[in-house]
């Protein structure tokens, strides 16, 4: 019975072990402590989008140079204004937000988006 107690309580050991880092990489993954805290702006033309939750996922060509711009949520670009087919192949836009603190990856969170001389706040809460 002992070993059978020491067996269960090393598991759900292991298990919150599991869910504590789980929760933190999701947290820095979806949070703001990768990028940098100075504004950043990209203009460039979107070569592919992969929209949905948690968030939507741009490849920009910008400079000769693919970026990786992160946009909001579903619910986020549509309160912003946009939509999917704002965001496709194709389109012209400027990028206003936060690149990423490693100058070796080109990804940026963005917080604005300007296409054709319009301006969608992703984040009117964030300077």
């Amino acid at each position: 019975m002992l070993v059978r107690r020491h067996f269960i309580v090393g598991c759900a050991a292991i298990a919150l072990a599991g869910a504590a880092l789980f929760a933190t990489r999701g947290y820095a993954h979806h949070g703001w402590t990768w990028a940098e805290d100075e504004n950043f702006e990209l203009t460039g033309v979107i070569k592919s989008a992969q929209l949905g939750n948690p968030h939507g996922l741009l490849t920009v060509t910008a400079n000769k140079e693919d970026w990786t711009v992160e946009v909001g949520q579903p619910w986020r670009n549509e309160r912003a204004g946009l939509t999917d087919s704002m965001l496709a192949k194709g389109v012209e836009a400027t990028f206003q937000g936060h690149r990423a603190k490693d100058k070796k990856k080109r990804v940026m969170k963005a917080e604005r988006i300007v296409i054709a001389g319009k301006l969608y706040n992703l984040y009117p809460d964030r300077d």
